[in-house]
């Protein structure tokens, strides 16, 4: 499973679970993906996150850094 980040967040109006990863923002539009379920949204947001990988690695591109959470 890879560190990326993931919210996930309901939708009233969709009546899904949106998925917005951060770390590729500013690459691609927002949320990237969604599910019926949280159980879907989450493998669905993987995907996502393996796709994007692949399409960098693929356009010689730079890989964002997965960010982490820094507890003092």
């Amino acid at each position: 499973m890879s560190r990326y980040s993931m919210i996930i967040q309901w939708s009233d109006e969709d009546r899904l679970f949106l998925v917005t990863i951060p770390e590729f923002a500013d690459l691609v539009v927002m949320p990237c993906t969604h599910g019926k379920t949280r159980e879907e949204a989450i493998h669905n947001g993987e995907e996502v996150i393996e796709m994007y990988l692949e399409a960098c690695l693929a356009e010689g591109e730079s890989i964002p850094e997965p960010r982490t959470l820094q507890i003092a």
